[in-house]
């Protein structure tokens, strides 16, 4: 279980609990977070009812119903529907994770939705990733060389191919930083499990001919070393990938280059 960043100097109050479908005989009950920047109140959980027997499987395909049946003001990201994109990454249950591939069944109970945790909320189920995007973006999230380029393509073999396996799968959701205690407490300066990631997967990419440079940019106290193993970002990844694995590969290629 994790939490999210309320708005400064708020509370959540007791929301707006919309009557239950009539007729229905399936009906479950979903709690949501709102927040409107421009109405001046403070955050509030609305209470919606919907009729099982006529919505999808998944947490996203409620969410939709929601807004397209119940209440239009209701606020979230989403795109692909099918966990490629991360767009609809969000606190569901207790669990960071992507609507559109966690399923209704997973939950007992009441279905409890909030945005990313400890993240600036734009409007309700939407949280700012400015910062998140532009810590990905420093760690040179492409592939760096010195040589001339060759005439068709930067050739690797099978072996050196099976290295990106389980790093190049990130879809840049957030929910394994969102869940890091390390980063909720020093993101400002802690790149974070989602950025750590992604600097790893182009380290050890035998095209590469930048991980001096790479390495130079992550020895800080900071930046790398603020990781704990606490291990939520490979609870709570969707794809199941292993974030804190590979910021302790990084840790080691930094022990035996000194040494």
């Amino acid at each position: 279980m994790v939490q999210f960043t309320l708005p400064k100097n708020s509370t959540i109050r007791t929301g707006k609990t919309w009557p239950k479908p009539a007729d229905a005989k399936n009906v479950r009950k979903f709690q949501i977070y709102r927040w409107n920047p421009d109405d001046g109140q403070n955050p509030r959980v609305d209470t919606y009812f919907i009729d099982m027997d006529k919505c999808g499987p998944m947490v996203l395909d409620a969410l939709i119903k929601i807004k397209t049946e119940i209440d239009p003001t209701l606020t979230f990201r989403r795109s692909c529907r099918e966990g490629i994109c991360g767009s609809c990454a969000m606190n569901i249950d207790g669990i960071n994770t992507l609507a559109c591939i966690y399923g209704l069944d997973e939950i007992k109970g009441d279905v409890k939705i909030y945005p990313l945790p400890h993240m600036p909320v734009i409007k309700d189920l939407i949280p700012d990733l400015t910062h998140f995007y532009a810590q990905h973006a420093s760690i040179m999230p492409w592939l760096e060389t010195k040589t001339n380029r060759p005439a068709k393509e930067w050739k690797q073999s099978i072996e050196d191919r099976k290295k990106l396996d389980g790093l190049y799968e990130c879809v840049m959701c957030a929910s394994c930083s969102t869940s890091c205690p390390s980063y909720w407490w020093n993101g400002d300066r802690y790149l974070g499990p989602a950025a750590l990631l992604h600097a790893y997967r182009w380290i050890i990419d035998s095209r590469d001919e930048a991980t001096g440079e790479r390495l130079d940019q992550l020895e800080d106290p900071f930046k790398l070393y603020r990781c704990h193993t606490i291990m939520n970002c490979a609870k709570t990844c969707p794809k199941g990938l292993n974030p804190a694995k590979a910021i302790a590969e990084i840790k080691k290629m930094m022990v035996e280059r000194v040494v």
